[in-house]
């Protein structure tokens, strides 16, 4: 099916664009999801009488999402979970988990705004992927441990280790 893309659509095209798309991937999530419109003739003369307010407004979006993504700039989370004695939890780490938990920190993130690429199964600290706004997203710190304690020593950890590299970089410029 071809349609015409309403906002930029990660490893499918930016605003404008029309592209050819599985049938279902178009009806179940582009459409419902206003992302796109089918590619019509009455739909392209809409896209072009309309594409100056949607690129003001995708604009606008942006910006917004880029003032957030400044505000979360390196923000670490900590989650407490159990685990067996070689380091791996007795469950996972969903996004769920860790959008939950940005929400108590004071963030308006959903669930469907964080991406991991695969899931944390292991104590330790993991990356994991918000997405803001289709060109804006940037990577949250994931502390996964059994205590605060822990989870504090970690941190300090990640942070000497991260000063010694760059002292080391440094010394390599030298």
């Amino acid at each position: 099916m071809q349609i015409i893309l309403l906002q930029r659509v990660e490893k499918l095209g930016q605003m404008g664009d029309v592209v050819e798309v599985k049938n279902g991937y178009a009806r179940n999530f582009l459409l419902p999801q206003k992302k796109a419109l089918r590619a019509s003739k009455a739909n392209l003369e809409f896209f072009q009488g309309q594409k100056s307010h949607l690129e003001a407004e995708n604009l606008k979006r942006r910006d917004e999402a880029e003032a957030v993504a400044k505000k979360m700039d390196n923000v670490t989370i900590t989650l407490i979970r159990q685990a067996s004695e070689t380091g791996h939890l007795y469950g996972s780490v969903r996004n769920a988990d860790i959008a939950d938990t940005l929400k108590a920190d004071g963030y308006g993130i959903a669930r469907t705004q964080v991406q991991l690429d695969a899931p944390i199964k292991t104590l330790g600290i993991h990356k994991a992927r918000v997405v803001l706004h289709p060109e804006v997203s940037i990577y949250v710190s994931v502390v996964v441990s059994r205590s605060e304690e822990e989870a504090a020593v970690e941190i300090k950890k990640a942070k000497t280790s991260n000063s010694n590299a760059a002292d080391e970089a440094a010394v390599a410029e030298a």
